[in-house]
C-alpha cells in the first residue's frame, strides 16, 4: 500500500500534514492483512491507526469499544469530517437499529462501533458472515487481560474472532499494558499472530507529584490554590468522598461537578455534559468516571487517595493534558491507603495468582511514590519503557531533588520493636515505644521496659511514621488487613539480621512547582501577535456556540491548535481555510464559510 494514499487520506479527510511516531508503520501492516497490537500512549493518535486503513479498504471496519460515550464521541467525530459511521448500542431505538443494517447492507458505512458483548452474540456475528468486513479494531484491548487492572469479562469472547475470521486483519490498541497484559494479549486475542507496536509510554507534558497525605481537604485546596479558571479531575476512593470534596471545592468558589456510580443516570449524563462543555469545571469522582473522555484541555488529575495499581494511576493521569499542553497528575497517599489496598485485593474474588499479582502490582506503585529520584524514570520502567535520560526534569523529585539517608540500623529499631510487642500493635503504638512516650497502654502492658524504649528518641514521631511508612512500601512490614497491627514479612526479618539494605527519604514539605495551566491560555496569547489575541478568544467563543448547538464536546470541532492557526493566519478564502491545522475536506465543507464569515467580521 503506497504511503502516499494513506499521507492523502490524513491530509484531506483528517487535515494533518503528517503521520506522527509509528503511525504510517502500523497503517500499511494493517492493510497489507497483518494482526497488530499497537501499544501507545495517551494523545497519539490511536484512532488513526485503524481509522485510515477503514477508509483505504474495500468494506466495513467494525471497531470494538467499551463504553457508549467513547464509541459515540467517536462516530460524532468521524461525521463531522464527512466518514459515515454509526454505532449499534442498548441506548439505539430497534428503528434506529434497522436503519443503520439497511446503510450497511447498502454498502454506505465505513464504521460500524459496537461492544464486545453486542459484537459477540451469534446473532450479531451470523449477520457479520455475510458482510464484506475490512479490519476489526479492538479498542482499550488491555481489557481483555485477567493481569491487567480494567480487566471486562465481555472482552475475553473477543478471542474467537480470531478463529473464525481468520483472513481479516485485527488491530488491537491499547495505552495501558504491562509486560505481561501484553503476552495475554496477543494470546488471547491473536493465538501469538501479531506483530506487536511498542511506541512508548511517556507523557513529557504531565507533571508528576506524588505527596504524603497529611489533611487532605488542606492539600486539595493548596494545590487549587491559583488554578480558579480550569478543567480537572479530582479522584477519590469512596462515593462519600467525592461528595465531601465537591462541597470543599464549590464553597471555596471553583465550579466543581460529582461523579460516581451511585448517582442517578441522568444525573451522572448531566454532569459528563457539563464537564465537555465548560471550560472550568472540576469533575470529583471515583474510578467509574475516565475511561473514553476524549477531553483534551484537562489541566490536572488529582489524587486524594492511592490508585490500585500502576496501569490504573497511568491510565487516569493520562486524560490530562492530551492537547500537549502542561498539565499536572498530584497524588496524595499514606500509610492507610496501603492498608485499604492490601485489603481490597485479598477481598477480590479471585484466585491465589490473581491476588498475588495484584499485591506485585500494588508494590510496583508504592515502589514508584517511594522513588528516590524521577519518578518518570521508575513508571516508565515498569512498563519497560526506559527513559533515554536519567531525569526528566519535570517530577517533583527532579524540580526539589531530596536527600536519601542509609538507615539499615534506623529499619531494625522500628522493626525490632513490633517484634519484641508481638505484633500486635499498630504504627502509633510503636512510635511511643520508640520514641519513649509514656502512654497509659505502654506503662499497663510494661512495654516501657522492652530494650527498644526510647531508642529512637533521636527521632521525632513523625520522622518515625516516615520511616514506618517506607518500610511498608518497601514490604519489609505490613498492616494487618482488619485491625491494622503490624506484621514482619520475610524481608523483614532478613533486614533485622543485616541481610538486606534500607534506605528512607526523610519528608520535606511540598512546594508547589511551576502551575500547569491556569496560565494556558496566556500562553497560547503570548505565541500569537497582539492584535490576533482577541479573535483567537472569540473564536474559541464561537466553537462552543457550535458545538453546544451540535450537543457536541468543543474539540471535536475545532482543537485549540487549529483556532491558534486561524487566528495567526487568518484565511480569506476557502482554500487557505483548508490549509489550517486539523481542516480536512469534510471541516471545510461543513465549517468554512461559517469561520470565514466569523474572521472576516471580528
Amino acid at each position: 500500500m503506497p504511503s502516499t494514499l494513506a499521507t492523502s487520506i490524513l491530509k484531506e479527510t483528517f487535515g494533518f500534514d503528517d503521520f506522527r511516531g509509528r503511525q504510517l508503520e502500523i497503517i500499511e501492516e494493517v492493510c497489507s492483512g497483518g494482526n497488530v497490537l499497537a501499544v501507545m500512549p495517551t494523545g497519539a493518535g490511536k484512532s488513526l491507526c485503524f481509522q485510515v486503513p477503514g477508509l483505504l479498504k474495500d468494506g466495513l471496519a467494525i471497531v470494538v469499544s467499551p463504553l457508549i460515550s467513547l464509541m459515540q464521541n467517536q462516530v460524532d467525530a468521524l461525521k463531522l469530517v464527512g466518514v459515515e459511521a454509526e454505532t449499534i448500542n442498548s441506548g439505539n431505538t430497534p428503528e434506529v437499529n434497522n436503519r443503520i443494517w439497511q446503510k450497511i447492507r447498502a454498502g454506505e458505512l465505513k464504521f460500524l462501533y459496537v461492544s464486545p458483548e453486542k459484537l459477540m452474540t451469534e446473532q450479531m456475528l451470523d449477520m457479520v458472515d455475510e458482510l464484506n468486513v475490512s479490519l476489526f479494531a479492538i479498542d482499550e484491548a488491555h481489557c481483555v487481560s485477567q493481569w491487567g487492572a480494567a480487566f471486562r469479562p465481555e472482552y475475553e469472547d473477543l478471542s474467537f474472532l480470531h478463529g473464525r475470521y481468520p483472513n481479516i486483519p485485527i488491530i488491537a490498541l491499547t495505552a495501558t499494558a504491562d509486560q505481561m497484559t501484553r503476552e495475554q494479549i496477543c494470546q488471547k486475542i491473536f493465538s501469538d499472530d501479531v506483530t506487536t507496536y511498542l511506541t512508548g509510554f511517556d507523557r513529557p507534558n504531565i507533571q508528576l507529584n506524588v505527596e504524603i497525605k497529611k489533611g487532605w481537604k488542606g492539600q486539595l485546596l493548596k494545590f487549587m490554590k491559583g488554578r480558579p479558571k480550569e478543567n480537572g479531575i479530582v479522584y477519590c476512593l469512596s462515593r462519600k468522598k467525592t461528595e465531601e470534596a465537591t462541597t470543599i471545592l464549590n464553597e471555596a468558589g471553583f465550579n466543581a461537578a460529582t461523579y460516581h456510580a451511585g448517582m442517578a443516570s441522568a444525573d451522572r449524563e448531566d454532569n459528563l455534559n457539563r464537564f465537555m462543555a465548560e471550560p472550568d469545571l472540576i469533575m470529583v469522582a471515583t474510578i467509574a468516571f475516565g475511561m473514553g473522555i476524549d477531553k483534551p484541555d484537562i489541566r490536572f488529575v488529582f489524587h486524594t487517595d492511592l490508585p490500585g495499581s500502576p496501569e490504573a494511576y497511568y491510565q487516569e493521569i493520562g486524560r490530562a493534558g492530551r492537547d500537549g499542553e502542561p498539565a499536572v497528575a498530584h497524588m496524595l497517599y499514606g500509610m492507610d491507603d496501603i492498608r485499604m489496598r492490601r485489603m481490597f485485593i485479598e477481598n477480590e474474588d479471585a484466585d491465589e495468582m490473581h491476588r498475588r499479582r495484584g499485591h506485585q502490582r500494588l508494590n510496583s506503585l508504592l515502589s514508584y511514590c517511594e522513588s528516590p529520584a524521577c519518578r518518570r524514570s521508575t513508571l516508565l520502567a515498569y512498563f519497560g519503557d526506559e527513559m533515554k535520560a536519567e531525569a526528566c526534569g519535570n517530577c517533583d523529585l527532579c524540580l526539589s531533588p531530596r536527600e536519601v539517608v542509609e538507615a539499615v540500623e534506623t529499619g531494625q529499631k522500628f522493626i525490632s520493636a513490633v517484634y519484641r510487642t508481638g505484633q500486635t500493635f499498630g504504627v502509633g503504638h510503636i512510635v511511643n515505644i520508640l520514641t519513649g512516650k509514656l502512654s497509659e497502654k505502654i506503662e499497663q502492658l510494661k512495654h516501657d521496659l522492652l530494650p527498644t524504649f526510647a531508642v529512637g528518641k533521636d527521632f521525632t514521631a513523625n520522622e518515625w511514621k516516615v520511616i514506618a511508612r517506607q518500610l511498608m512500601a518497601r514490604g519489609f512490614i505490613v498492616a494487618d488487613m482488619e485491625y491494622g497491627s503490624l506484621k514482619i514479612t520475610e524481608s523483614g526479618f532478613s533486614l533485622l539480621k543485616g541481610e538486606e539494605s534500607f534506605s528512607y527519604r526523610p519528608d520535606v514539605t511540598f512546594k508547589a512547582t511551576k502551575k500547569s495551566g491556569s496560565k494556558k491560555t496566556q500562553k497560547i496569547v503570548r505565541e500569537l501577535a497582539e492584535n490576533d489575541q482577541d479573535l483567537f478568544l472569540k473564536l474559541k467563543d464561537f466553537r462552543k456556540e457550535i458545538a453546544a448547538a451540535r450537543s457536541v464536546p468543543a474539540y471535536i470541532i475545532f482543537s485549540d491548535k487549529s483556532l491558534i492557526d486561524m487566528a495567526a493566519n487568518r484565511p480569506a478564502t476557502l482554500d487557505q481555510f483548508g490549509d489550517v491545522f486539523g481542516v480536512g475536506e469534510g471541516k471545510k465543507k461543513e465549517f468554512g464559510k461559517k469561520f470565514l464569515e466569523f474572521i472576516a467580521a471580528s
